[in-house]
C-alpha cells in the first residue's frame, strides 16, 4: 500500500496536484479501503486474478472494476509524463498484455531499493 500511494501521489504531482491531496480519506483512505475490504471489487478481482482467472473474466464475474479502467489511464499518463509506476506496469501487464502474475510480483520485489522521496 505504500509503494502504490507514493506511485498515485507522484503521477498526480506530475500532474499539477498538491501532496497533501493524496494523504487523505480521498487518497490514503480509499486506498486501504481498496486493498483490505472484502467489499472491494478491485480486491475482489485481484484475488480472482491471482488464483488463474483471466482478467476479462474476473471483471465479468465481480460486475464494475474501476481499477481496471483506471489502470489502462494511469498507464498512459505515467508513459506521457515520464513518471515510474512499477505496480501500475505490471499490472498493466497482467491486465492487457497477457503477463503472468507471478512473473510480474518477480519483477516488483526485485527491483533495486532506491530512495524515493516526493
Amino acid at each position: 500500500m505504500t509503494r502504490g500511494i507514493h506511485e498515485i501521489t507522484v503521477l498526480g504531482v506530475a500532474m499539477g496536484a498538491k501532496v497533501q491531496t493524496f494523504m487523505g480519506l480521498t487518497g490514503l483512505g480509499d486506498l486501504i479501503v481498496t486493498c483490505t475490504s472484502m467489499h472491494s471489487r478491485n480486491r475482489r478481482a485481484g484475488m480472482l486474478i491471482g488464483q488463474g482467472m483471466s482478467p476479462d473474466e474476473a471483471v465479468k464475474k465481480v460486475g464494475t472494476v474501476e481499477g481496471y479502467h483506471c489502470c489502462k489511464t494511469a498507464y498512459t499518463l505515467a508513459k506521457n509524463l515520464n513518471v515510474v509506476m512499477p505496480i501500475t506496469n505490471e499490472l498493466y501487464s497482467v491486465l492487457f498484455e497477457n503477463g503472468e502474475v507471478k512473473e510480474c510480483l518477480e519483477h516488483l520485489m526485485g527491483r533495486p531499493q532506491i530512495c524515493e522521496n516526493i
